[in-house]
This record gives structure tokens, C-alpha cells and sequence, in this order.
């Protein structure tokens, strides 16, 4: 018992010391064998073993109480007591070394497959900071391309506002003009108007004196 004791101290040792310290593939190689044993029907196993020896170093410590109160009792301990007593404290004392190791080293390996869990997260996510920094470049860029499209056609809007004033100024001016004409037409009939009237009341006086002439000369 105590030799197995011994054993079961060393195979936790050296994984508790391959835990703690990186030795090539060795703590991934662990890791990955604790991964399996804590899998299917590996913990219950491991419950029932640990179960079963929290029963045995119960039993251990129990019998060190009764020895030493055996020998209390005596006043001394006999040789057979006393090897008894030094067995069963060194049973449990192993006991007791190898389940405290059992439960260091569930922690040491739930603790570390969180830290390779929030590894593998920090590496995602550092890929889609990247990726999100990639997005914003590239929103960056379209929205520079955009803002030079919108300048471009602010600028031809100017361009076509001033084009449109300027035929603006032109239609103004023709119309200008064209009333100037329509006025100096409208006083051009008026005159023709008044010189057509004006050749009439001549044609009448004409009649007129040629009338008398012919009258005069009848006579």
C-alpha cells in the first residue's frame, strides 16, 4: 500500500512539475491526457478512487486516535502499537499528499485550458480587429472616393448655375432688345401712319387745285 502510495505521489508529481513548467510538447501531451480523463466515465472514476481513499485515511486517522489513547490510557505504547501508529500516520500523511496533489493538479488543468481557451479567443479576436480595421480602411477610402464625386459635382453645378446665369444675363438683354425694336417699330407705323395721312390730305389738295385749274380754264 505504502509503495503504491509512493508511485501514485510521483506520477502526480511529475505531472503537477509538467503542468507548471513547459518542457517541449510535454504539458500539451498532459493537458490533452487530462483532457480524455475527464471525459465519458473518467470522472466518476476519479471521484470513486478519491472517495475511496478520503474513506481509508478517515479509517488511518481514526486508528492513530485509538492508538494514542490506547497508550494514554497505558501510559506507554507497546513496539507493535508504535509501528502501527507510525504506519497508519504515514499512510495518511501519503494519503493526504496525494489527494491535495489530485485536486492541485484539476485545478493547475482547469485553470490552464482556460488560459488556451482565452488564448484561442484572443486570437480571434485580434483577427477580427483586423478585419474590422480592414472594413474601416476600405469604408474610408469609398468615403474619400465619394467626397471627391460630390466635389466634382459641386464644381459641374457651379459650373451649370454660372452658364445658367449668364443665359439668364443673355435673355434679359435680348428681351431688352427686343422691346427696343418692338418700340421702335411700333413709332415707325405710327409715322408711316401719319405720312400716309399726310400723302392723302396731299392727293385731296392736288385734286383740289387741279379741280379749279380745269374750271378756270372752262371759263
Amino acid at each position: 500500500m505504502i509503495q503504491l502510495l509512493f508511485l501514485v505521489l510521483f506520477v502526480e508529481g511529475a505531472i503537477a512539475f509538467l503542468l507548471l513548467i513547459k518542457i517541449g510538447p510535454l504539458r500539451e501531451l498532459v493537458i490533452k491526457s487530462l483532457d480524455q480523463l475527464k471525459m465519458g466515465k473518467g470522472p466518476a472514476t476519479v471521484k470513486t478512487i478519491a472517495g475511496t481513499m478520503s474513506v481509508i485515511l478517515l479509517s488511518n486517522l481514526m486508528s492513530i486516535v485509538k492508538i494514542q489513547n490506547k497508550g494514554a490510557k497505558l501510559g506507554t505504547m507497546s513496539p507493535m502499537d508504535q509501528v502501527l501508529w507510525r504506519t497508519h500516520l504515514l499512510e495518511a500523511s501519503l494519503m493526504g499528499v496525494v489527494l491535495f496533489l489530485g485536486f492541485i493538479i484539476d485545478r493547475m488543468h482547469h485553470y490552464l485550458r482556460k488560459l488556451i481557451n482565452l488564448r484561442g479567443n484572443a486570437g480571434s479576436s485580434k483577427e477580427e480587429l483586423e478585419q474590422i480595421q480592414k472594413e474601416r480602411s476600405e469604408l474610408k477610402e469609398k468615403e474619400d472616393k465619394a467626397s471627391k464625386e460630390i466635389k466634382q459635382l459641386q464644381a459641374k453645378l457651379s459650373s451649370v448655375s454660372e452658364r445658367l446665369k449668364k443665359a439668364e444675363t443673355e435673355s434679359k438683354e435680348k428681351e431688352k432688345k427686343l422691346e427696343t425694336a418692338e418700340t421702335h417699330v411700333t413709332a415707325l407705323q405710327k409715322q408711316s401712319a401719319e405720312l400716309l395721312l399726310e400723302y392723302d390730305r396731299l392727293l385731296e389738295d392736288n385734286q383740289k387745285l387741279q379741280s379749279q385749274i380745269l374750271g378756270q380754264t372752262k371759263s
